[in-house]
């Protein structure tokens, strides 16, 4: 089970986390693994992700599986990044405003923080402070590629069984409110 995923309040959080950056620009690992970062401490503290994302173990660590392929052009929803992210090579760039209006002051707060406490750390520096994650370890992937599920995530995050049911049911229940609308 997994939450909805959100293009635009991801795009918007991605913009975010550029807006904070020289130049607007930052490598899309570097963004991968900050917005992966967001949506656990997100999920830690409020029990809901930012993105909705499902993620999946890499080499280098979690990612937010969707966006990674909205990203890559390999998503029918891609088109809708590029209008306000450029990408050339594995540099992102902002080049339009989305704005935040799907964000609320906690999520921006948020990645604000984020990118704060991570200015000084390099890329690979923030990709292996994911390698310990709990959640990573459990379903390290080698060269490949594996889904990481949310019960791993929110025990990672020390949930009991009984709150893990609990959020699993919420997500449940918000994807078959919003059905195919979000």
């Amino acid at each position: 089970m997994h939450f909805t995923f959100d293009l635009d309040k991801t795009i918007q959080a991605a913009a975010e986390l550029l807006r904070l950056e020289m130049g607007q620009q930052m490598s899309r690992l570097r963004l991968l693994k900050l917005l992966y970062i967001a949506d656990r401490e997100a999920l830690r503290d409020t029990g809901w992700p930012i993105t909705g994302d499902t993620v999946v173990a890499m080499k280098h660590g979690p990612v937010l599986d969707t966006f990674y392929n909205v990203i890559k052009g390999e998503d029918a929803r891609s088109p809708t990044l590029d209008r306000y992210i450029q990408q050339r090579g594995h540099q992102l760039t902002l080049i339009e405003d989305p704005g935040k209006g799907r964000l609320n002051r906690y999520e921006v707060r948020k990645l604000r923080e984020l990118s704060d406490h991570y200015r000084n750390a390099s890329d690979w520096d923030i990709a292996e402070e994911t390698h310990e994650f709990q959640e990573w370890k459990d379903n390290d992937p080698g060269n490949s590629s594996r889904p990481i599920p949310l019960e791993d995530i929110l025990s990672a995050l020390g949930y009991t069984q009984e709150k893990i049911k609990s959020v699993i049911k919420d997500a449940a229940d918000a994807r078959q409110l919003h059905g195919h609308f979000v």
